[in-house]
């Protein structure tokens, strides 16, 4: 994918990954969350490949490439869109600035009519921080094989989210900009990322395949807080704590 980096031959193959006890010589900085926070929309998947997934999260903390998805208490997902929360309509428009009285129903109406999806994640890809944020923010994520259903899955969101509940999306989620991805970490340390791709395949996850079986509102901020979520193919829901 073009938006991805792949560390040189130099910097991954050799004498292998390096020793545990060397990467902790070098303990990374703890990575700072923003002070505000947004909404995301979110693919879930199904348990076992949830799993897989949740491997290549602790393997990466364990050698301290990346621990913040398991810190906030994320999910595996891929994410469908993103909304800072000034996005959202202010009240006295229609249902309001509420993310879930404005969101939800475009979000029970999709997944209503919509099948499990399935999924292949097929490679690893990174995503270097940008300009504005910190060095240690680099994201290294597995890239799903982008199906025709899954791109129409999004463009479906898109349209809908637009249409029904008013929401302009933003430019990095429109459908001929979206970038599929599975984060496995956010927070790689500058001058890692060869040892964290060398973690990953030492995993031999790739590929795997599953399905995704929910979509799912949730507020990110230092944690992961889940509004709302909705089966694919079903009319049931269930809401946040």
């Amino acid at each position: 994918m073009a938006q991805g980096t792949v560390p040189s031959a130099a910097g991954a193959g050799g004498g292998g990954c390096p020793s545990a006890s060397a990467a902790a010589a070098h303990p990374p900085p703890q990575p700072a969350f923003a002070t505000g926070f947004y909404y995301a929309v979110e693919l879930y998947f199904d348990p076992a490949l949830e799993n897989q997934v949740l491997k290549a999260w602790n393997a990466l903390a364990r050698r301290q490439l990346g621990s913040r998805l398991i810190d906030a208490a994320a999910r595996p997902h891929l994410p469908l869109l993103h909304l800072p929360a000034a996005a959202l309509p202010p009240p006295g428009t229609g249902a309001g600035g509420d993310p879930l009285l404005r969101l939800a129903p475009s979000l029970r109406a999709l997944a209503s009519r919509l099948d499990p999806l399935p999924l292949a994640l097929s490679s690893l890809a990174a995503l270097p921080a940008s300009a504005s944020s910190s060095p240690h923010d680099n994201v290294l994520f597995l890239a799903p094989t982008p199906s025709a259903a899954l791109l129409g899955l999004h463009a479906q969101l898109c349209e809908l989210l637009r249409k029904d509940a008013s929401v302009e999306v933003p430019d990095a989620f429109r459908p001929d900009h979206w970038l599929p991805r599975c984060a496995v970490a956010v927070d790689v340390p500058r001058g890692r990322m060869a040892e964290a791709f060398c973690v990953l395949r030492e995993l031999k996850l790739l590929p795997v395949s599953g399905y995704g079986m929910d979509i799912a509102l949730v507020e990110v901020g230092p944690t992961v807080r889940e509004v709302v979520s909705y089966p694919l193919g079903g009319s049931g829901s269930a809401g946040a704590d």
